[in-house]
């Protein structure tokens, strides 16, 4: 009994040091050189942390940044940025683990997305910039010359990324990496991230929007023209449906469009070079499905033959490219599994009724051109009595 107690004692306590080790927050921070701060905050995103002590009389700065859970082929970054929100802009003290173990820290202006961190100066004075890397951790520490005016408030910046040949590569541009902005109020310690939840709830607007129009509608007013159309009783009803539903879904891709847009020119990235492009040649073409609408000719009109040809091939491309393309923008989203795997569940479930649909309605012409073909026949075509097989070769005859 005592040997059980003893072993559930042990786990107790080896669950709670392991915890504590993920869920740690600066405030019970202990620096290796004794270095105190006055204030900390846990930053939202990346395993970060940052201490600071702000001295406004002789408007210097003094920060320790801590980067957790990192290993010595990452390198870590934090920045002001003086005159924006983003990573554009932004004054960078950066640091990684050299070949030989040795840490570099050195400063970096950033004025492009595809920077790789060229070392340079800094719109403002710094000192006393240096690097430490244990125990899956970064620690930069600087001193800053930063005159604070009005609230205390500055714009901050922080990243990881991966180190190649000794050259800082760029980081991702999905999960935490694009939401790893905001602000902090020096004098009482605040932080804010209103910019980096805005920027994922406009690209959660963007995913939502282009899914539910060109990812489900599209193919669902497809389906409506396929299918529908072969059942009499549907009349012309089967066309205003198909008219109504890719209308719709036209206006809501394009708003969807709109937003992807904007969403790139504020990120600019390889990543999502083939997503904007693909993005654009599905506008190009559901414009022109639109106007082929206005210019269908009559059933009878001797190009309509060329216009079902256009009109079909152009639209099939649209539902493939759709669906191609929704998938590059989860991957570059990275929401939650769930979300992905019910869109593949929407398509499943669209592939099977088309298979579905495709079959039944096949048997539906089938058995009415047979009917068709029967009715146009002769009484006693089929040579059932003699009689009939007589009358039958008098008429093939005639």
């Amino acid at each position: 009994m005592d040997t059980t107690l003893e072993f559930v004692l042990a786990l107790t306590v080896l669950f709670s040091v392991t915890l504590s080790s993920y869920a740690q927050t600066c405030s019970s921070y202990t620096f290796s050189s004794n270095q105190v701060f006055s204030a900390c905050n846990d930053l939202p995103y990346l395993n970060s942390f940052l201490h600071w002590n702000y001295n406004s009389s002789s408007s210097t700065l003094q920060i320790a940044y801590r980067h957790t859970r990192v290993s010595s082929s990452n390198w870590v970054a934090w920045a002001i940025n003086p005159t924006g929100t983003g990573m554009v802009g932004s004054q960078a003290l950066v640091a990684y683990q050299q070949s030989g173990g040795v840490m570099r820290a050195y400063t970096s202006s950033v004025g492009s997305y595809q920077t790789q961190l060229t070392e340079g100066k800094l719109s403002f004075d710094v000192s006393g910039l240096s690097a430490t890397y244990a125990n899956n951790e970064i620690i930069i520490f600087a001193t800053l010359g930063l005159p604070i005016t009005g609230t205390g408030t500055v714009n901050q910046v922080w990243q990881d990324g991966l180190v190649s040949s000794g050259t800082p590569q760029v980081h991702a541009t999905t999960g935490a990496n694009v939401q790893s902005m905001g602000t902090v109020n020096l004098l009482s310690g605040q932080v804010g991230t209103t910019g980096g939840n805005d920027k994922l709830r406009r690209r959660n607007v963007h995913g939502v929007l282009n899914v539910a129009s060109w990812g489900i509608m599209m193919p669902i007013g497809a389906l409506i023209a396929r299918y529908l159309k072969v059942f009499k009783s549907a009349g012309p009803a089967w066309f205003y449906l198909h008219v109504t539903c890719q209308s719709i879904a036209y206006m809501v891709g394009v708003a969807g469009w709109g937003t992807g847009l904007k969403l790139g020119s504020e990120s600019v990235g390889i990543v999502y070079n083939a997503h904007r492009t693909i993005g654009i040649v599905l506008f190009c073409l559901g414009t022109l499905q639109v106007f082929a609408l206005l210019l269908r000719p009559k059933p009878d009109h001797k190009f309509r033959f060329y216009w079902n040809l256009y009109h079909h091939s152009v639209g099939y491309t649209v539902i493939i490219l759709s669906v191609i393309n929704i998938f590059k923008g989860l991957d570059i989203l990275q929401p939650q599994e769930k979300w992905k795997h019910a869109y593949i569940g929407v398509v499943l479930a669209l592939a099977v009724s088309a298979v579905s649909l495709e079959g039944y309605t096949w048997c539906v012409v089938m058995k009415r051109k047979r009917s068709e073909a029967e009715t146009k026949m002769p009484h006693g075509i089929n040579g059932s009595n003699e009689t009939n097989g007589y009358d039958a070769r008098q008429y093939q005859g005639a």
